[in-house]
């Protein structure tokens, strides 16, 4: 029967104090509602399916969290963050190694042969201090930070798609009302021309007629470039070439719903579950936990190596009849002298964790306002947006009653020309607002860290 004993001495991770500060979280410098909100909301949800209506953008979006690159790279993040925590955590456990050994020699009395078997546990560090424990912990905050990063790219990147997305269904818009436009100035170049083969019409309405139409060719020319570019736009966030049948038309095409507009009433409660806020409180947590290593560095590093096994002067007797042999070797480190580093460690932990504190603290201001600012732009959109379809409506008219009055020569055709061009900016500006609304609902979804229910 085989018999080997190993020494194993080791006290496991858990260290006898922590020295990390008492954490507490920041007071949010921010006011306890939202303005024009009473606080009835307070759950953030991520799912975006539930704000994505449109099923052709529902497709493009989750062919985007497969394939889009900037996405890939913040996973590809959380994997490194996690493995050098991994790497980090093991400092608090021994490395127990097993050796075989065997050495044959010549001397003058003969042939001598001697074979060593032993278990080892290699300089390991008795955390009675904590330190290792404040490292570990640094590094699990990190690893939990790079998650929220990850979380963060992610609502970005629909954001930024969903944007993108609306901005083709607008410039498509703009540019079948260039179009449009174009045909109603050759038909009223036509009808120019005719007048004044009759003598109804000066050489200057001519004029005035083919300025407009040009005009118009040149936008329809822009727009056609521009929409090439949306499209370039979205396979880029994409991350591969989006179908044309996942692509909107116009922005009138598009059902009132595509973009869900989340409800009102939020708490600015609900603004500390974002991806990025959490993101800074880990980052806060991390630096915490160094203080609490810097501290450690200040007071005794107890270390153990020790081995034990056996020996003997042939391989076939060594587990039957070998001699034992052990060590154990313990060693103690003071810090007597280190030259101001360790106080200099401690004071540069101490002082980033203050940064931290400010730039949490600056996250929270900065998310109140992308949510007031999304808020406050939501409350006159409705009334700015009808004004402007009543706008567009009288521009209307009063260029069919300038054109109806040309024809039967009762004014000049100035008058058509500036209802014409006043009717087109109306019409772009209509689309604008149009485009607006749409890209608040994703600004607004976005700055509460992807939407609220009630």
């Amino acid at each position: 029967m085989f018999r080997f004993s190993v020494l194993f001495i080791a006290f496991l991770s858990v260290g006898c104090v922590s020295l990390d500060p008492n954490y507490q979280r920041p007071n949010a410098p921010i006011p306890v509602t939202l303005p024009g909100t009473q606080g009835q909301a307070a759950t953030v949800i991520g799912n975006w399916q539930q704000v994505v209506k449109d099923t052709r953008l529902n497709k493009v979006v989750s062919m985007a969290l497969n394939s889009n690159r900037d996405v890939q790279k913040a996973i590809a993040d959380i994997d490194a963050a996690r493995a050098e925590y991994g790497e980090t955590r093991a400092s608090l456990f021994p490395t127990v190694d097993a050796e075989l050994t065997g050495s044959r020699s010549r001397t003058t009395t003969g042939v001598s042969t001697t074979t060593q078997a032993e278990g080892a546990v290699s300089s390991f560090e008795l955390d009675l201090f904590g330190r290792n424990q404040s490292l570990s912990r640094a590094a699990r905050e990190t690893w939990l930070a790079s998650e929220y990063t990850a979380q963060n790219t992610r609502l970005t990147m629909i954001s930024e798609l969903t944007t993108a997305w609306v901005t083709l269904a607008a410039d498509n818009s703009n540019l079948t009302l260039a179009q449009q436009t174009m045909n109603s100035a050759a038909d009223s170049l036509k009808i120019v021309k005719r007048q004044m083969d009759v003598g109804t019409a000066a050489a200057t309405d001519v004029s005035s007629a083919m300025s407009v139409y040009q005009q118009a060719r040149a936008s329809v020319a822009s727009y056609q470039t521009q929409v090439m570019q949306d499209k370039n736009a979205i396979n880029l966030l994409a991350g591969q070439t989006v179908p044309d049948s996942l692509l909107p038309g116009t922005l009138e095409s598009l059902s009132d719903n595509t973009i869900t507009l989340v409800p009102a009433g939020v708490s600015s409660a609900v603004l500390l579950n974002r991806p990025d806020i959490q993101e800074a409180e880990h980052n806060l947590l991390s630096a915490n936990a160094n203080i609490g290593a810097a501290r450690a560095n200040f007071f005794p590093t107890i270390s153990l190596t020790a081995s034990a096994g056996v020996g003997s002067d042939s391989l076939s007797s060594l587990f039957s009849h070998g001699m034992k042999v052990w060590s154990f070797a313990p060693s103690v480190t003071l810090p007597l002298f280190t030259g101001g580093s360790n106080m200099a460690q401690l004071r540069y932990a101490e002082a980033e964790k203050k940064g931290l504190i400010a730039t949490y603290e600056k996250t929270i201001q900065s998310a109140f306002k992308d949510v007031a600012d999304a808020l406050a732009r939501r409350q006159t959109l409705n009334e700015e947006l009808d004004a402007q379809r009543q706008y567009v409506a009288a521009e209307q008219q009063t260029l069919d009653i300038a054109m109806k009055r040309y024809q039967a020569g009762s004014d000049d055709y100035l008058t058509v020309l500036t209802a014409q061009r006043t009717l087109w900016s109306a019409q772009e500006s209509l689309i604008a607002l149009q485009q607006t609304e749409l890209d608040n609902r994703i600004a607004l979804w976005q700055s509460l860290g992807g939407g609220v229910v009630d």
